[in-house]
């Protein structure tokens, strides 16, 4: 009975020696090399922190949709002051002229400044030489709230026909 419970022993020691072997030479090394491939994956994809990798990915997810309703506003924004710059985007005419016959060098002249609907102001300047004068008139519609001269009428045509 003695050598049946020292065989038994003896097989025992013996498939835990083989046991222990193959852990070390086989079984650890891959158990290593799965750590290192989950190590990397989760530096990967977890920025390198602590925090797991479908945290971060979950985390990076919720970036991007705050993202895209910020860009979504944002292309609302743009589309108002679009339509801002449409309506007040100004178009000069501006006209030199001889208010008088013995005045000479195009002294006088007319600023039309106006907006695409053609709402603004026109300015005349008259040079004598005794004095200058400046007078303004309201635009609206391209069409002037007072009488307009004809030098004051051609800058309003030239503002309407400019594309800047």
């Amino acid at each position: 009975m003695q050598d049946l419970t020292a065989s038994v022993l003896a097989g025992f020691g013996s498939a835990l020696v083989l046991l222990a072997g193959y852990h070390f030479l086989v079984a650890g090394p891959r158990l290593r090399r799965v750590r290192t491939v989950l190590g990397t994956h989760d530096g990967l994809l977890g920025g390198g922190g602590a925090e797991p990798a479908t945290q971060r990915v979950a985390t990076l997810e919720a970036a991007a949709a705050s993202g895209e309703r910020e860009l979504a506003q944002l292309a609302g924004r743009i589309v108002a002051l679009e339509q801002v710059a449409q309506s007040e985007t100004p178009r000069i005419g501006f006209l030199r002229y001889n208010a008088f016959a013995d005045v000479g060098s195009d002294q006088s002249y007319a600023l039309a400044l106006l907006t695409r609907d053609g709402d603004g102001v026109v300015l005349s300047s008259i040079y004598s030489r005794e004095e200058t004068r400046t007078y303004g008139k309201s635009v609206m519609k391209y069409q002037t709230s007072q009488e307009a001269s004809a030098e004051e009428r051609d800058a309003i045509a030239k503002a309407k026909a400019a594309t800047s």
